[in-house]
């Protein structure tokens, strides 16, 4: 063992790994999706730039991570007050 952090903490036998070139694999792999990244959401946040005064933006960043969601969350509840 040489100390790596990606070690088992055990002996690894290459005899005891499957021959995934045999047996059927080559053609499950071929049929298998690849899945990168996150899902695809339902309906997706849009990018933008606004201006907020500095008041604002101090006070959604002061309560910590996730400032962002709680404006948007804030301004579906106005949307929702007055829809």
């Amino acid at each position: 063992m040489n100390g790596s952090k990606h070690s088992t903490g055990r002996d690894f036998d290459r005899d005891d790994a499957p021959d995934l070139s045999r047996d059927g694999w080559p053609g499950k792999f071929a049929k298998a999706t690849v899945r990168r990244g996150r899902p695809a959401l339902s309906s997706p946040k849009v990018s933008t730039t606004i201006r907020l005064s500095r008041e604002v933006i101090d006070h959604f960043k002061g309560a910590g991570r996730g400032w962002q969601t709680r404006i948007d969350e804030a301004l579906r509840e106005w949307i929702r007050q007055r829809g």
